[in-house]
């Protein structure tokens, strides 16, 4: 259920953040839309109730020409209101898709702007390397250990795929496991999740599955029973914030903590420039999600910390990154505020920072697309709060620790959390290569 009548008695300010976010919606569209569907909805129920009252005087005992009169009457009254429910089922669809064009309200302290630069550093951990030896990118490392086979994933699959081989798979498999201890830890429940969802749920989590600007590969196949399309899911928030979708939650069970892994699908249109190749932006990796339903008061504190888990996994790591708090263009529409953890990347032009992970808290925006609710201590049911945060994606965590950890040799030694899941603690090149 979409919160029409705030968008309407806030217009000027939804109209304002619709604009900081450099996004297209039509606010007085929607306003047109809903006092039209408050009219329709009226005169429906005004048509409606002559029905009611025509049907109560048909009980009577009427003379002949008085009951063919309220029947005519009768007939005339369902063919208006059959007309009249059809005319507000369209209005209220259309009301619904110029509404879901509308984002989410951006946090009052969210920097505005369209670009990286326009992102606020907040805060850096850990000690930038210093090579005495030009330091190589992840993909000549990858190739040179033959952990990463980047020709014969084009060869099969198309470009930006890849093979993970030999250490690069206990690299992956490590990772994962390493992640997914600490979120134990700290109270979260692990899935591995489906990598298909119905569309519905991608567009209730704030996803657009359809258009040329869409980062949703769409299957032509649709689910037989349900008559719904079905997408790849480009994250696994995507089926953890669907896992509810529908439900009224019990309030002394919130908040739930679901640590979601699966496959991610992107198409990555448009995505171009060195800073996108290799394994930066591919069709395909791994990922390991933080999902959490809350009540709408703990989303603040909660959204530290996922924040805080995310820094603690790379500080354990030992891989130098930075936090910025992202500006209002690059939000995306479900997001309220977001934090973005930048590691540091030797392979890009002597060293850049590149995103590695990011936290959202969407408030109740997913929440009134999925109707997740809870019964409050009023009686009444009221919108959860839903946030994400990634704890790991796999491909970037490898060029981080690639380049990073690598030594003049050309070998890669890994970080000592990761030994323990991996089983050895340096990757060395081959022979053959």
């Amino acid at each position: 259920m979409l919160d029409y009548k705030f968008i309407v008695e806030n217009k000027s300010a939804v109209s304002g953040n619709i604009a900081d976010r450099f996004m297209k919606a039509d606010v007085e569209e929607v306003e047109k839309l809903y006092y039209k569907r408050t009219e329709l909805t009226t005169h429906l129920q005004s048509l409606q109730q002559k029905r009611n009252t025509n049907a109560g005087a048909m009980k009577g005992k009427l003379a002949q020409e008085e009951r063919n009169i309220l029947i005519e009457e009768g007939k005339k009254l369902k063919e208006e209101i059959a007309s009249a429910e059809s005319e507000l089922a369209i209005i209220e669809k259309e009301l619904l898709y110029e509404a879901r064009k509308i984002p989410n309200m951006a946090h009052p302290d969210a920097p505005v702007g369209k670009e990286d630069k326009d992102n606020l550093e907040v805060k850096r951990v850990g000690k930038i390397p210093e090579f005495d030896f030009n330091p190589a990118d992840h993909v000549k490392l990858g190739q040179d250990l033959d952990i990463i086979d980047f020709d014969n994933g084009t060869k099969v699959s198309g470009t930006k795929f890849y093979y993970l081989k030999n250490e690069g798979v206990f690299l992956e498999l490590g990772l994962i496991r390493y992640a997914l201890d600490i979120l134990q830890k700290k109270g979260f429940t692990p899935f591995i999740t489906p990598d298909i969802a119905r569309e519905e749920i991608l567009e209730g989590i704030g996803f657009n599955p359809r258009g040329e600007e869409s980062n949703v590969y769409t299957l032509e196949s649709e689910d037989a029973q349900l008559k719904q399309r079905q997408c790849l899911v480009g994250t696994a928030e995507i089926t953890l914030g669907g896992y509810y979708s529908d439900t009224i939650l019990q309030r002394d069970k919130l908040p739930l903590r679901l640590a979601g892994l699966s496959h991610c699908f992107r198409r990555e249109a448009g995505a171009a420039g060195q800073f996108s190749k290799g394994l930066y932006r591919v069709h395909q990796f791994t990922k390991l999600e933080m999902f959490v339903f809350c009540l709408p008061e703990e989303s603040g504190q909660i959204h530290e910390e996922l924040r805080s888990i995310e820094e603690g996994i790379f500080e354990g790591l030992n891989i130098p990154f930075r936090v910025v708090d992202t500006c209002t263009g690059d939000l995306g529409a479900p997001a309220y505020r977001k934090w973005d953890l930048e590691a540091w990347m030797p392979g890009r032009n002597n060293g850049e920072w590149g995103e590695v992970t990011s936290t959202s808290n969407c408030t109740d925006y997913q929440a009134r697309r999925l109707n997740v609710r809870f019964k409050d201590t009023d009686g009444k049911n009221k919108f959860v709060h839903m946030l994400n945060g990634t704890a790991i994606a796999v491909s970037r965590a490898i060029i981080a620790i690639l380049e990073n950890f690598q030594q003049a040799d050309g070998t890669v030694r890994l970080p000592k959390a990761l030994v323990p899941y991996c089983g050895f603690d340096m990757i060395n090149r081959k022979q053959n290569v």
